[in-house]
């Protein structure tokens, strides 16, 4: 999926951290968690890490201690093409509408707010701080690949040298981040079956050799649509969409007689001409940061500046550019296309929200092969009244049906951790249908059979299955890879060159919660 030749995730492991503050219940010292510095990090190395409880903030990547934390965090991901829209989430859509095209404003604001303070994110952002690496950049160049190779070589006997050169290039070939075709993915939908027209009767029922007949009405609202597509809809980049996407999203919104209507029937429904507002939602690219992000980064980060002072209560001297650019800005993840990727690309970007011109919401987003993975959102307090928290989580869950339509294996919206033992941090589970992540064993298992263990217990073991087992421990600690002295290298032979007291247990326990096909992909830095 990654271009050829697209360099290895370097990270730097920290291990457990000391306990500090929690944000949810605010004992002192009770959450705990890991956390390891991502110099560079490929879309698919942190797709397979969220996929085993990673979260990142900024460029550190931390792992909840689950059995020890006081309150655990499980990583949640809603299944976006299978989404249907609850009676609240309509109602906060259909009051955007109304805002856009008659300028109605609620009288009263809405009390409940999910999916806008972010909580778990905002105490995410001290860790950059706490954890960031000191290392320099040339020390994290590895030398030429022949170098490598010879080090690779050094501790096997000649006739395992062989066979290693034939698995050599079948990892260095992964780091193209293939899609993982023989995995089943839950919640994957089903590929309906064509559906066959029998040949009508001479003088009976339409010809289907020809085009159906369509109402005039049916075509002005099909012309609206494209207009407003063009005008409105997530302009990737500033550009226009693209006309297979127009048919794809028209053909959505189109709806169906007897069924619910879909999220895009309220995204992406027509307006009046004489619409009171316009709202238009732009991708742009955060990291490396594009033409587009770079000359809306000052009024992007005014946005932010006010959302923490005003939402969070902070002092006006603690959102300074700098906590800004390290904490939403900085990602680790490497920019990425593919063919049968989305169009945008892979990566981190800024989902901004435009209204008469003017910056009101920003929701960050990472782009990954399975998933859009939601960061965080900031937005103007003045807007407060549209509950801009759960319309940029619907607007990003429309998103994801979007790409899809590019790249078919992007069907997921992961909403980052979902904390049952803090109440305030349960309304992730109102989009259904979501699962959450089994904090043992690593296997999906849908928010309903969760539930009735996490009332039991704060921390639960979610598979059933008592003989199951982490399919993706570390089985062979020499495998892990190293990069030592700018030279890439596995761990049974950084293990022998290595002076000093022995650092195996701290490389068995970063093995054991990155998985064994991270820790052979990405390069664990040792100075």
């Amino acid at each position: 999926m990654a271009a050829a030749g697209s360099s290895p995730s370097i990270v730097e492991y920290f291990g457990g951290e000391d306990g500090y503050r929690c944000g949810y219940c605010k004992n002192e010292t009770g959450n705990l968690s890991h956390g390891m510095w991502a110099h560079s990090m490929t879309v698919q190395d942190y797709q397979d890490l969220i996929d085993r409880g990673w979260r990142r903030s900024g460029k550190y990547v931390y792992k909840p201690i689950m059995n020890q934390t006081c309150c655990p965090q499980y990583t949640i991901r809603c299944q976006a093409l299978h989404f249907q829209t609850s009676k609240s989430h309509k109602k906060v859509l259909k009051k955007m509408l109304k805002f856009i095209s008659k300028g109605d404003v609620p009288k009263a604001a809405n009390e409940e707010e999910p999916m806008d303070s972010h909580i778990d994110d905002v105490v995410a952002c001290d860790f950059a701080y706490r954890s960031e690496s000191q290392v320099s950049q040339s020390e994290l160049t590895p030398l030429s690949v022949d170098h490598t190779e010879r080090v690779e070589n050094e501790d096997k006997d000649p006739g395992e040298r062989e066979e290693e050169v034939n698995v050599q290039k079948v990892v260095s070939g992964s780091l193209q981040i293939c899609a993982r075709k023989d995995t089943p993915v839950a919640g994957e939908p089903s590929r309906s079956a064509k559906i066959v027209h029998a040949p009508p009767k001479p003088g009976k029922g339409a010809d289907l050799s020809k085009p159906p007949c369509r109402k005039a009405k049916d075509i002005r609202k099909e012309r609206k649509l494209q207009k407003l597509l063009q005008n409105q809809m997530c302009a990737l980049e500033g550009s226009q969409p693209h006309r297979g996407d127009q048919v794809s999203l028209l053909q959505n919104s189109k709806s169906k007689p007897n069924q619910p209507k879909t999220i895009e029937d309220f995204v992406f429904v027509s307006l009046p001409d004489d619409a009171r507002h316009k709202l238009e939602v732009r991708v742009v690219r955060s990291s490396p940061p594009s033409s587009q992000f770079k000359a809306t980064f000052q009024e992007s980060y005014q946005v932010y500046k006010r959302y923490q002072m005003v939402i969070h209560k902070d002092p006006p001297d603690k959102p300074t550019i700098n906590q800004f650019t390290r904490f939403l800005c900085d990602s680790p993840l490497e920019a990425e296309n593919a063919p049968n990727g989305p169009e945008c690309g892979y990566g981190s970007f800024h989902q901004q929200y435009w209204l008469d011109g003017k910056i009101i919401a920003v929701g960050v987003i990472d782009i990954l092969p399975y998933c859009v993975s939601s960061v965080y959102l900031y937005y103007d307090p003045d807007y407060s009244f549209l509950s801009l928290g759960v319309y940029s989580a619907l607007r990003e869950i429309a998103f994801t049906r979007q790409l899809h339509e590019k790249a078919p294996d992007l069907c997921f919206y992961y909403m980052g951790f979902y904390i049952h033992s803090c109440p305030k941090m349960r309304y992730k589970g109102q989009y259904r249908p979501s699962d959450l992540l089994c904090p043992e064993t690593y296997v999906w298992t849908p928010i309903e059979q969760c539930l009735p263990l996490l009332e039991h217990s704060k921390y639960s073991r979610f598979n059933q299955d008592v003989k199951a087992v982490d399919e993706g421990r570390i089985k062979e600690l020499g495998r892990v890879r190293v990069l030592h002295k700018r030279t890439v290298m596995p761990y049974s032979v950084y293990k022998k060159r290595r002076k000093g007291p022995s650092d195996e247990a701290s490389v068995q326990q970063y093995a054991s919660l990155v998985g064994q096909t991270c820790s052979e992909r990405m390069l664990l830095f040792r100075s």
